[in-house]
This record gives structure tokens, C-alpha cells and sequence, in this order.
């Protein structure tokens, strides 16, 4: 055409003919309907929506979420002092930063906010059922879809079902109390830090505080200038880092404003904190020289917070640095050893009527028990998720969670999660680690929607495999040494990654299908279609496309792509010691 117009076709025209008997009515990769299920509206929920929206043309989705609004983690910790552990602008998606963060290290309602406005810009809402928990989920292989069953908070029972299943439900969402002797017999205001009574007013109370993780660390200060006495029960030392080498900062109006109105200036500054947060790697290298620098450098500092010789070697950890999860405590080693505060060290013996008898054999009455106790992070879930053979998850993975790149698992057909076991959520930036996890899972959709594919899971060899490769890994990090840490389950490291942050994002960027099962419905080019393809078909698509003046495609190799992605050789070097993470 002397024009060079596109001509037009109508879709419907080629098919008129012994190719519509045989059943080729349709060109090439047509999008087949998508039906996806999200498990849970907090962060991970709220991205899979947004991606799914932005991406995707073809589907229906649906978020069943159990409480009455969206956040997940962020909506349920509301204790006092609850806030990011790392950095607040580095815990934005990637492409939605927040110039209006108050401080390094903002609260939990902050971050509340954060995701709400969010769901609101994108208009995530309108695919969230709120009150409403999945009870079951079974695979129907003849259909090949998830059976699912919800249970609204008025006790009314729907089923739905879904093509694709994702699991955003998170690691940290279901609570615990602890297993100790006795709970149940004491007569005091029993808290949670997952189940907050914010009705509760701890002025002039004699407060017990159980537990050293992220939550008390954030517990115990703000608690101080309310309580009268406290008392808290530590099982184990462990690292509490000087809020990341810097104490905690509150961004000035004349920062905010900047960051505000200089898009390129919070950029940069975003990426310095990244950056910084990406060089921890090192430190979880068991023996490293920077190991050993990082556990001198921090014992000298929390010698000087605690300014209490009686302490040191209760708190003070021998382990090296980052065995547990690494925590920035703003005032707890100072609150730690000041008169207000009597240490109790040792496992608990058992709760009486009036109180704790803690790992010193004595009785001390308190009269509010604050549980800082974590949750059941062993990735069982808490409703069966029933795959091939009639097998639970639960049950597959009652010794241990074996998974897929911390995104499916075998047996489980078009089964996803986000944050399953070993992702990277202490080994760096964590919200990019997620994101990379979407956008391999939109990956999966994407060939199950425009090809004849029936289900997918991962090959139990290819899980098999990671699995030894990951224990024989772990023997040279710290997260192999003595100590007591919720990465770990009988001894197998289950929930952090083999690498750093930026390694697991080289390793999932692109799928490899060959660690996949995939089973087909019929013929497997029966995709094909009709010989037509779908720029033909596209209304003004330009049938020439790949004629051009130059090679400016997209580079077929591995390194040039990753090269091209990072911009290597043309970014401006941050200096680590500008950008301290420890």
C-alpha cells in the first residue's frame, strides 16, 4: 500500500472457512479469561492488584481480606511505638515514592497511610471483599481451578473460584500467644502486640514485657514515661543496632519540602539509602572481616547505650551480627539499664495468678503482661490448601517449608505466593524483593493466559535441589550459628535468601521454565490459531514494526540486558561510608 497504511482486518473474516470447522477461530497467543484469587489486602495484596491492573486487559480479581480494611500487618500492629524497622523511604514500591515521611523511621499508622493512599490513587479498592477469610482452597484439576471457600465475619459462607491462586496473607499475620505454663491461670490484663487493646491505660502500672524482638525493642521505651515499674523477660541476647548508625531523625519542613518539590532530589536520596541497605550483604557472611569490624563497631556502641556493666553479657550477643533479624531500637538500650527497668533473664517457668516466675526462680507480680511473642512463621497456612494427590500444605511442609524461589511449591498447580520461603526479607531492601516476585508471578499468568496450558508447578527435583543447595549454602552465613531466630526451623534456614537482595532479583528476573511442570489442555501449539497474528488483528497496529533506522532492540544476552538495567559504568559511586546501614 503506497501509503504505508495498515490495512484493515476484520478478525472475524479469515475465519470463515474450513479453519473455523477445525476450530482455528482465533490468531495467535488469544488472551484466554483469567479469574485470579488474592489471599490477603496488605502491602503484597495491594501490589498484586496494582500490577495485575496495569498489565494485564483480560481478567477478573479478587482480594478476600479477613479484617474490615486493607494494610495487613500495618493495620493490625498499632502497640505503642510500632514502626518500620529499616528506613521509611526505602519501604515504598520502587515507582511510588512518599515525600512526606516524618522521620528515617516512621510509625505503623504512617505506613497505614502510605498503603492507603495508594489503594486509593489506583483505585485497588474495588477489587477487596473485606471480612472475609478463605477457609479452603482446593484444587480441581478436570476444571483446573482452585475451589475456594470464604467465610464472611457474619458467619456466611460463599465459593468462588479462581484459575490462579496468590497467597499474599504474608509471613507475619498470624499471632501468637506464647507456650508457657500457666497462661491461662493469670488474673491480670493479658496484651498482645499483634492484638493491641488501645483502649488500655498503662499509667502508674507494673508492666511484665515478654520478648526481645523488633516489637519489644519498640515496646519497651515507649512504654516508659505510662508505666510505673517494668519488668522484662529476655530469653536470649541480641543485636540492637544504633538505629542503623544514626539515631532517629525527623525530617525538617524545609526537607520534606524539598523532596516534595524536587522529584530528582528524593530520588537520589532514595537510591543512597538503597544502596546502603543493599551493602549489609557482606556483614551475614559468617567470619568476613566486615562481620567481625560490624559485631566489634556495635558492641562498643550498645556498651555505651546501656552505660550498665551488670547487663552487657545478658544482652550482648557472642553470635555474629545478623543471626536474627538486626533491629534499630530508639531508646531501648538506654531504657534497658535505667532504674525503671529490672532485667529478668532466662526462659520463663510459668505465669501465676498475679504474675511471672521468670528464669531467676522468682515470682514477680505484674499487673499487665505485654506479649511480644511474634508469630507462627512456620509458612503453614491456617486454612487447608489442598493440591494434587489430596495433599495439604500444611502437611507437606509440617518438617519443613520447601519451596520454589520463595513463590510456589510442588504439588500445588497455578498455587502462588508472595514472601514464601527463603525470600530476602533480611537480607535488604525488602519492597523490591516483592515486586520482583509480582512481576515473575504476572509472567506465569501471562504464558497460562495466551498459550494451551492447563496448570503449572514447580518440578520436585527443582525444589529438591534448591533445598540442598540452600543448606549448603547457609553453613557460611551467620544465620547458620547458635541462636534462637525465626529464619530458622530445625536447624534448616527457611525463610531468608541465598544472597543478597540484588542476587535474588538477577535470579528470578527471568523465569526458567525448564524447573517448571506444565501440563497442557490438548495440543500444546494449539495456540497457534488461525495463522493470523495479533498485530493483524490490533485496530492502527503497525504491521511493519520491526523496521527501523538503527538496532536499538532490547539485548539478547544475559550480562548486556543486566548491564543496561543497572546502567553499569555510568552511575555515580556512593561511597558506603556515606550511606551507613549498621
Amino acid at each position: 500500500m503506497p501509503n504505508g497504511d495498515a490495512p484493515t482486518l476484520n478478525a472475524a473474516e479469515p475465519v470463515k472457512s474450513i479453519h473455523a470447522s477445525m476450530g482455528f477461530t482465533q490468531p495467535i497467543h488469544e488472551e484466554k479469561p483469567l479469574r485470579v484469587i488474592t489471599i490477603g489486602a496488605g502491602a503484597s495484596g495491594l501490589l498484586m492488584a496494582y500490577k495485575l491492573q496495569r498489565n494485564f486487559a483480560k481478567f477478573e480479581h479478587v482480594i478476600y481480606e479477613k479484617n474490615p480494611d486493607l494494610g495487613g500487618t500495618w493495620f493490625e500492629n498499632r502497640y505503642p511505638g510500632c514502626a518500620c524497622d529499616v528506613p521509611a523511604h526505602t519501604y515504598t514500591w520502587s515507582f511510588e515514592p512518599n515525600p512526606s515521611w516524618s522521620s528515617v523511621y516512621a510509625s505503623s499508622t504512617e505506613i497505614y497511610d502510605y498503603f492507603k493512599r495508594f489503594a486509593a490513587k489506583y483505585d485497588l479498592e474495588k477489587y477487596i471483599k473485606f471480612s472475609h477469610s478463605v477457609s479452603s482452597a482446593t484444587w480441581n484439576t478436570e476444571k483446573a481451578q482452585w475451589d475456594v471457600q470464604i467465610t464472611h465475619a457474619d458467619g456466611t459462607v460463599i465459593n468462588d473460584y479462581a484459575n490462579i491462586v496468590v497467597n499474599a496473607a504474608g509471613l507475619l499475620n498470624n499471632w501468637k500467644w506464647p507456650e508457657i505454663d500457666g497462661l491461662e491461670d493469670y488474673k491480670g490484663k493479658l496484651l498482645h502486640s499483634a492484638h493491641w487493646d488501645q483502649t488500655y491505660d498503662l499509667s502508674g502500672k507494673s508492666v511484665g514485657l515478654i520478648g526481645n524482638g523488633s516489637s519489644g525493642i519498640q515496646i519497651l521505651p515507649a512504654i516508659r514515661e505510662k508505666a510505673g515499674k517494668i519488668t522484662t523477660f529476655i530469653r536470649a541476647p541480641t543485636w540492637v543496632s544504633p538505629v542503623q548508625a544514626q539515631e532517629q531523625h525527623i525530617y525538617t519542613p524545609e526537607e520534606r519540602e524539598l523532596y516534595a518539590n524536587d522529584p530528582e532530589a528524593l530520588l537520589k536520596y532514595r537510591k543512597a539509602l538503597e544502596t546502603g541497605f543493599s551493602g549489609l550483604w557482606p556483614v551475614f557472611i559468617a567470619d568476613s572481616e566486615i562481620q567481625k569490624a560490624t559485631a566489634m563497631g556495635m558492641t562498643m556502641m550498645m556498651k555505651d547505650k546501656l552505660r550498665h556493666e551488670g547487663l552487657e553479657n545478658l544482652v550482648i550477643p557472642t553470635w555474629g551480627v545478623g543471626c536474627k533479624r538486626i533491629t534499630p531500637g530508639v531508646n531501648y538500650l538506654e531504657t534497658l539499664g535505667s532504674e525503671q527497668v529490672e532485667v529478668v533473664y532466662g526462659p520463663i517457668e510459668k505465669l501465676t495468678q498475679q504474675g511471672v516466675v521468670g528464669g531467676d526462680g522468682k515470682e514477680h507480680p505484674v499487673d499487665v503482661l505485654i506479649c511480644a511473642t511474634g508469630f507462627d512463621v512456620s509458612f503453614r497456612p491456617r486454612f487447608p490448601i489442598t493440591g494434587l494427590n489430596g495433599q495439604t500444605l500444611a502437611d507437606a511442609w509440617q518438617d519443613e517449608a520447601r519451596g520454589y524461589m520463595g513463590i510456589a511449591a510442588h504439588g500445588f498447580p497455578n498455587y502462588f505466593m508472595i514472601g514464601g520461603p527463603n525470600s530476602p526479607v533480611g537480607n535488604g531492601p525488602v519492597l523490591s524483593a516483592l515486586e520482583a516476585q509480582s512481576d515473575y508471578i504476572l509472567k506465569m499468568m501471562d504464558r497460562w493466559q495466551t498459550e494451551n496450558i492447563h496448570s503449572f508447578h514447580p518440578k520436585l527435583e527443582a525444589v529438591e535441589e534448591f533445598a540442598e543447595h540452600r543448606d549448603k549454602f547457609m553453613k557460611g552465613t551467620v544465620w547458620d550459628q547458635d541462636c534462637r531466630s525465626w529464619y530458622k526451623k530445625n536447624g534448616k534456614v527457611t525463610v531468608v535468601w541465598t544472597g543478597s537482595t540484588l542476587h535474588y532479583l538477577e535470579t528470578i528476573r527471568e523465569p526458567r521454565f525448564d524447573d517448571w511442570e506444565f501440563k497442557y489442555s490438548g495440543n500444546r501449539f494449539a495456540y497457534l490459531g488461525n495463522g493470523y497474528s495479533q498485530v493483524e488483528v490490533d485496530p492502527g497496529a503497525d504491521w511493519a514494526y520491526y523496521i527501523r533506522n538503527s538496532d536499538d532492540a532490547p539485548f539478547l544476552s544475559r550480562s548486556k540486558r543486566r548491564k543496561a538495567a543497572s546502567n553499569a559504568g555510568n552511575t555515580e559511586t556512593i561511597e558506603q561510608t556515606t550511606v551507613k546501614v549498621l
